[in-house]
C-alpha cells in the first residue's frame, strides 16, 4: 500500500479560500478530490467550473 499524499498548507488554504468564494456565488461544490498521481487539488463546482491547486503553484481553473 503506497504512503497517501498530502496537501501542502498553501493547498489547503487556497481550497478553503476558494470553496467559500464558490458558495458565495452560489455555485454548488460537487467534488473536491486530491489527485495522488501528482499531488493537485481539483474543485469541480457550478455547472462547468474546474479548479486545480498544484503543490508549488498558482491555483488556476477552467
Amino acid at each position: 500500500m503506497s504512503t497517501p499524499i498530502i496537501p501542502t498548507r498553501a493547498q489547503e488554504s487556497a481550497c478553503l479560500r476558494l470553496c467559500a468564494n464558490l458558495t458565495t456565488m452560489d455555485a454548488s461544490i460537487y467534488v473536491v478530490r486530491i489527485d495522488e498521481r501528482i499531488g493537485e487539488v481539483f474543485i469541480l463546482a457550478g455547472e462547468e467550473i474546474e479548479v486545480l491547486i498544484p503543490p508549488d503553484e498558482q491555483w488556476r481553473y477552467s
